[in-house]
């Protein structure tokens, strides 16, 4: 191995106009991916802060003969909110011309490890905050609650804002911390987990003539998170099924060439479409339930339901973040670089 290898530099490749066209790539590619933070920040400066929106933004900047609504503060927010995109989109190119002899399978292998630690976060959250959340609702519907934490306590965890506010947020923060320090999200032990939820269902139905909302909420909510959260596994472990009646015929670079313009024209604007639809306004798809804390009918079953709509969002970031892998790494490999297989990242994933 020489030197330039060791460093994860590849002179060859990053020549030229290839080096050129590899730049421009690699501009674009991380610029969609890293667009997202902002995107999501602002999101929450807008329907949670009361931040200025659309229109409304550039009016308070005075952009298109627009008279700013109100001088001072508003226009300070709306700077702020520009500045966030910007700042970003200038973050990426810095990077990108600051580290032009970089070989792209590094940063698709750095994008990898980006989108496995949003999956594992949330995965430890929908884990943890489904048990709280099932025992709080066990305990209420029992009338056990008010012995256990008081009858002041006990009213406030009856009302989803207040459950969600001060219970579920911490729980998905220390899901986070929990996530930097472990290697695999255990999709596995989820399946079990859903498995053994719905055997006690059965069980306690059948055997005992029990039963109460919250048990079917537990196996839905971790359900859903199953099949959401482990996209990005699947990919990156080639696990989706594949229309190849051509594909399995194409040689490497031809297999290289489709995923690299399937990723970069189908699945990362598939991605973005989920979150700009979804997050777009207060009463999209995923924005209206959680900020209203929705939960289901039921008044005695698990308050998780707004929570579930923060699943597509999950879905959508870490498909868009290993869209971008898989973009790099395709150029990888037209590049002539080493090419890491996806067995690499199951430790990370």
């Amino acid at each position: 191995m020489t030197a330039t290898e060791h460093d994860g530099i590849g002179i060859d490749a990053h020549s030229g106009s290839d080096g050129l066209l590899v730049t421009i790539l690699r501009i674009l590619c991380l610029t969609a991916v890293a667009l997202a933070v902002p995107f999501l920040i602002n999101n929450y400066l807008v329907f949670w802060r009361g931040w200025p929106q659309g229109p409304v933004f550039f009016a308070d900047l005075g952009w298109f003969g627009n008279k700013p609504r109100a001088a001072g503060e508003m226009g300070l927010e709306a700077t702020i909110q520009l500045c966030l995109y910007l700042g970003v989109v200038l973050a990426v190119v810095v990077y990108v011309l600051s580290t032009r002899k970089k070989r792209l399978s590094l940063d698709a292998d750095r994008l990898s490890a980006i989108s496995a630690y949003i999956v594992r976060g949330a995965f430890w959250a929908v884990f943890l905050v489904g048990l709280v959340d099932m025992a709080i609702s066990l305990l209420r519907v029992e009338d056990f609650l008010p012995m256990a934490v008081g009858d002041d306590m006990a009213t406030q965890l009856g009302r989803t804002s207040f459950r969600g506010t001060f219970v579920h947020y911490p729980l998905i923060l220390l899901a986070f911390v929990i996530a930097l320090f472990t290697r695999s999200v255990g999709f596995i032990w989820l399946a079990v987990l859903i498995v053994a939820a719905e055997f006690l269902i059965v069980i306690s139905r059948f055997v005992f003539s029990y039963e109460q909302a919250y048990m079917g909420d537990l196996v839905r909510f971790w359900y859903a998170a199953l099949f959401l959260f482990a996209s990005s596994y699947t990919l990156v472990h080639e696990g989706h099924v594949r229309v190849d009646i051509f594909y399995t015929r194409f040689s490497e670079r031809g297999k290289a060439w489709t995923n690299l313009l399937g990723s970069l024209l189908l699945g990362m604007p598939l991605c973005w479409i989920i979150l700009s639809l979804g997050l777009w306004d207060k009463t999209n798809l995923i924005n209206a339930p959680l900020l209203s804390f929705e939960i289901s009918q039921s008044g005695y079953g698990m308050f998780v339901k707004y929570f579930m709509a923060s699943f597509l969002v999950v879905y959508a970031l870490s498909m868009l973040v290993q869209f971008g892998s898989y973009v790099l790494s395709s150029a990888a490999v037209l590049a002539g670089e080493p090419h890491s297989a996806p067995e690499k990242h199951s430790d990370a994933l």
